[in-house]
């Protein structure tokens, strides 16, 4: 009985073992790695097809091409003289809120439309010479009337042009009276001089402001411009054109021209912005400006986006070199416009770069 016992055991253990449902054996994992995503021993990645559709990595094909030569200059957002305006009053005064109440920030408004209005705030010393005059002004006209009266009672014997002219004095002191009976109650009303929106606004109900002072800004966020500064007096002579990055869009800039006056050490270009990107854009933000000129030279345009930088910190691009396998390339690069950039050296005309998608690609460790 003990022999047929140990016979058994040793038989259970010869057999092969299955595993059930949702078990693994050991060599499995090896298989799931050898098929996943991973960094291979020369830089490159490999990345299988369904990964790819995952995470959307989408591929373009390099041209060379002949590229204007491009600059970047700081710059900032100004407003457009000819789609906005500021509101301010001619006279000091206490602010009182318009139909709609004080406008806020961001609000849209139309041209011609009351924003607030200014109560006129005059010394005591001032508010009393002006009612003494109309006091005068009143005491005058009443003798007036009472002089045109007589004139008329002895109309025939006076001659016609007195009593025209006692007439004509008469309306003078009534309007100049009433001219000044209502300057010490009258109010300046504060219009929006564009349709637009609210840029700033510092009305409070009850305050004071001076004259000229700002009191709302309106601009037209669909119509900027931008003010870039350069070093370089000679580059104004050059530049065709110029765009700008808003997010993941581009922005054309036109060129309208540059100042004849250095503004510390530097010469102002001003160019005209239009499209509903630069809404996401607000007035004296820095930006900046990739100013395009007339000469041109040979590269190769790359998306922005498919820039990454590896573990030197230097820019590079990942090439596609086999359906499953990516390789990246050290790039020097060059600005072209607001959303691409030119490649210099690195990168031959052919080769498939990852513009979508690159970030991840570069993850993969």
């Amino acid at each position: 009985m003990k022999t047929l016992a140990t016979l058994l055991l040793a038989s259970l253990l010869a057999a092969p073992v299955w595993a059930g449902a949702g078990h693994d054996h050991g060599d499995a994992p090896a298989t799931a790695n050898a098929n996943a995503p991973q960094r291979l021993p020369d830089g490159s990645v490999f990345l299988p097809k369904p990964t790819q559709r995952q995470i959307g990595v989408r591929t373009l094909v390099a041209e060379q091409q002949q590229v204007p030569r491009a600059f970047t200059l700081a710059g900032k957002v100004v407003m457009d003289p000819n789609a906005g305006g500021r509101v301010q009053p001619t006279q000091p005064g206490r602010l009182e809120p318009g139909p709609r109440g004080f406008p806020t920030p961001g609000q849209a408004v139309r041209k011609g439309e009351v924003l607030a209005y200014v109560a006129p705030a005059a010394a005591p010393l001032e508010r009393a010479g002006q009612a003494a005059q109309v006091a005068e002004l009143r005491a005058a006209r009443a003798l007036a009337e009472k002089r045109l009266a007589r004139l008329r009672e002895l109309a025939d014997t006076v001659p016609r042009k007195e009593i025209e002219a006692a007439e004509s004095e008469l309306a003078s002191l009534g309007e100049r009276a009433s001219v000044m009976s209502a300057g010490l109650s009258l109010r300046e009303a504060l219009v929006a001089p564009v349709s637009g929106v609210i840029a700033s606004a510092t009305a409070v109900a009850g305050s004071v402001v001076d004259a000229r002072e700002q009191v709302f800004e309106i601009v037209d966020p669909t119509r900027l411009r931008i003010e870039a500064l350069a070093y370089d007096p000679a580059l104004a002579a050059d530049i065709a054109s110029g765009a700008l990055a808003v997010g993941k869009e581009r922005v054309p800039l036109r060129f309208l021209g540059a100042a004849r006056a250095l503004r510390e050490q530097a010469l102002p270009l001003q160019f005209a912005a239009e499209g509903a990107a630069l809404q996401a854009l607000a007035l004296g933000q820095p930006v900046q400006v990739v100013v395009q000129t007339r000469s041109q030279r040979s590269g190769v345009p790359v998306p922005s986006a498919a820039l990454v930088r590896n573990a030197s910190n230097q820019a590079i691009v990942w090439v596609k070199v086999a359906p499953e396998r990516f390789a990246p390339r050290v790039l020097t690069t060059e600005p072209l416009d607001g959303a691409n950039v030119v490649a210099t050296a690195g990168l031959q005309p052919g080769e498939r770069v990852v513009h979508q998608g690159a970030s991840l690609v570069n993850q993969i460790r």
